[in-house]
């Protein structure tokens, strides 16, 4: 009878045990939602995939200026990761206590001029050629990301100042609310010409539409991108910061442009 009790218990255990690894197995994959910078587009839909693949985790990406998801950020939006084309905005969350620490550097981004084919601009990274332009009637209109609240944008308007153009555009300008519709305005030809990041320029939607060249850093300020966790971050959106600041990830982002720090 004993023996009988026993090997009924050990059933039972049993049957507990495989219960909970088969809930463990069919355990739903964490969601993961990021508010990242638009010049990230294609080299984090990239990384995301793969992270996808990998993991199991969902991952939702939100593009936009990084000024704009400061201020939604800064109002409770419910993101679990922000990657910013700016440094100083992550800091300025950390300051009001929605991130978990000062995140960290996980590139350096740049800025170039880029002219779309059937323009009669040039591709030139001195700015010369733009502002010949503007003396001899090529040029109508001229995109950028609105520098207002799109880093980007901010370091666009730097660099022109320090070429001298900044107020002769003025008219001439077309502001796009972040890098990647900046992007669109040039290579759909609502622009001549415009200033974008590096890592659009190299994406394969914008290969062979145009010319590109890098505008000197002594220009305008650095783009250092930072990455932070907000204070509300599960456990699989600490897997994806980490991804993110792996080999793998720094050979996609290389790939795009982007300069590791």
């Amino acid at each position: 009878m004993k023996r009988t009790i026993f090997h009924f218990f050990l059933v039972i255990v049993a049957s507990i045990g495989m219960l909970i690894h088969a809930q463990a197995q069919n355990k739903p994959a964490a969601a993961i939602t990021v508010a990242a910078a638009s010049d990230l587009k294609f080299a984090l839909e990239e990384l995301a995939a793969q992270f996808e693949k990998n993991s199991g985790h969902s991952v939702t990406l939100l593009f936009g200026s990084s000024g704009q998801f400061t201020a939604q950020l800064l109002q409770g939006a419910p993101f679990d990761l922000f990657m910013s084309a700016d440094e100083s905005l992550v800091f300025k969350l950390h300051e009001a206590g929605k991130t978990k620490d000062r995140g960290r550097v996980y590139a350096l981004g740049r800025i170039g001029l880029f002219v779309p084919h059937g323009s009669a601009l040039k591709a030139d990274g001195s700015l010369k050629d733009l502002s010949a332009a503007l003396e001899d009637g090529r040029l109508q209109k001229f995109a950028i990301a609105n520098p207002q609240h799109a880093p980007y944008g901010e370091r666009a308007k730097q660099a022109l100042r320090q070429a001298g153009l900044w107020d002769r555009l003025q008219k001439k300008l077309v502001m796009g609310e972040n890098i990647s519709q900046a992007a669109q305005f040039t290579v759909s030809g609502s622009a001549q010409a415009g200033i974008i990041a590096q890592s659009l320029a190299l994406a394969p939607a914008l290969t062979g539409k145009g010319r590109f060249a890098l505008i000197d850093t002594s220009l305008h300020d650095p783009l250092i991108q930072r990455m932070v966790l907000l204070k509300t971050a599960t456990p699989a959106t600490q897997l994806f910061y980490d991804f993110l600041g792996s080999k793998p990830a720094q050979t996609v982002l290389m790939r795009y442009g982007f300069t590791l720090p």
